[in-house]
């Protein structure tokens, strides 16, 4: 049965700063004006109306605002989004509403608006606690604005709280990283996201990396940091998800469980992306994307279309089914043979037979007695050269 509900994504494009390694669509701030504030909000407003019939009668399950910096946002703002969201579609009690919040004096005073303005979910950009680390991430904030905003994030009574931090940054060692590690468990979050640092093309870091101005930590380093992540969250309490997230029992993304088990999500703003529900036309479902140049954007918008002006993307049996196992195997969950059958209409090792073979012959892959597969843990620290067998 196709499910019934919705998961909203707000992209907020503006930054005070660009950080080198970032390839996202994001957009240099400083200051965010009133007028390019309200502008932008007046197209996000605009383009919900735009696109809510697509989802129509489903129920709100989740809405997240990413960028960017979101908390650059007045908390007015995010207040309208909310409402206008909220009238859109209809809700079975609380909605899970994620704000994400860069540690800094300015985000930090507004968090008690922001909360009453109906944001009950916050993901805390920390990525590290260590200044040197900051600096060569071309962060704004210090660690001590880190710790400022997480502790007043729970004097004004936040109980849904997510750090994030980076991994295999230059100069990084296993033991700093470790150091990183425990300075987030010591604040007792309910959730914890952990990416490796990606060195995206045509970014500055890229560029510095070409020309040898800047190494990055070698693999054994980074198989360590991953090893000794894993073994430190649980043992706080802080269960590994998927492989970038780890969160206490009841506590886990509802959001960004919803890319994972791809379920419609409509992505509003800048370079957003959204996955429509399926339909006769496209019965694996299908993909759009929004102008990544801000400027275009904002035009289109206001003149009456969505964000996009290319054809949406429509999957075909053979990319739907590939998506579908190598983003279950990203979970702890992993892949159900039953549920892929049901959902594709044919057997699992009938798709990937050769692929299985070989993964869980090399130990990468695990089995169980009823075909459902989970990525090994080494399968875990290897698991770019899992999923490319599947995709």
């Amino acid at each position: 049965m196709p499910d019934p509900t919705v998961g909203v994504y707000v992209h907020v494009p503006f930054c005070e700063r660009v950080c080198p390694y970032c390839d996202f669509a994001v957009v240099p701030s400083r200051p965010l004006t009133s007028e390019g504030e309200d502008r932008y909000l007046g197209a996000l407003l605009a383009e919900l109306h735009l696109r809510c019939d697509v989802f129509a009668g489903r129920c709100l399950a989740s809405l997240y605002f990413g960028g960017g910096t979101p908390s650059l946002l007045r908390p007015s703002s995010i207040a309208r989004i909310i409402g206008a969201v909220g009238e859109a579609f209809a809700s079975r009690g609380s909605v899970e509403t994620t704000l994400e919040v860069n540690p800094s004096t300015v985000e930090r005073s507004r968090l008690p608006a922001f909360r009453e303005a109906g944001v009950n979910r916050l993901s805390v950009g920390a990525q590290s606690f260590d200044d040197v680390t900051l600096r060569r991430l071309g962060r704004a904030h210090r660690a001590s604005e880190v710790r400022a905003t997480v502790q007043e994030a729970r004097r004004v009574g936040f109980t849904n709280l997510s750090i994030d931090l980076i991994f295999g940054v230059p100069g990084q060692d296993p033991d700093g990283f470790r150091r990183d590690v425990e300075s987030a468990i010591a604040f007792a979050p309910e959730h914890v996201s952990v990416y490796g640092l990606s060195v995206e093309p045509g970014t500055p870091y890229a560029k510095a990396i070409e020309r040898g101005r800047l190494a990055l930590p070698d693999e054994d380093e980074v198989v360590v940091m991953m090893l000794d992540l894993r073994e430190r969250l649980e043992r706080a309490g802080i269960r590994q998800y998927e492989i970038s997230n780890f969160a206490r029992p009841g506590f886990e993304s509802v959001h960004n469980r919803r890319y994972w088990e791809r379920l419609p999500v409509l992505g509003l703003g800048l370079g957003a992306w959204s996955t429509d529900p399926s339909g006769p036309e496209a019965p694996y479902g299908l993909r759009r994307s929004n102008r990544r140049q801000l400027d275009a954007y904002l035009e289109r918008i206001e003149s009456g279309l969505a964000g996009g002006d290319d054809p949406p993307e429509i999957l075909d049996a053979r990319t739907a089914r590939g998506e579908a196992a190598f983003l279950a195997l990203r979970t702890t969950r992993g892949l159900s043979a039953g549920a892929f059958e049901a959902e594709f209409g044919v057997a699992l090792r009938g798709v990937f037979a050769p692929a299985i073979e070989e993964l869980a012959g090399v130990g990468l892959l695990e089995e169980n007695r009823w075909g459902d597969l989970r990525l090994t843990p080494a399968g875990w620290l290897l698991s770019d050269s899992v999923f490319e067998r599947f995709v």
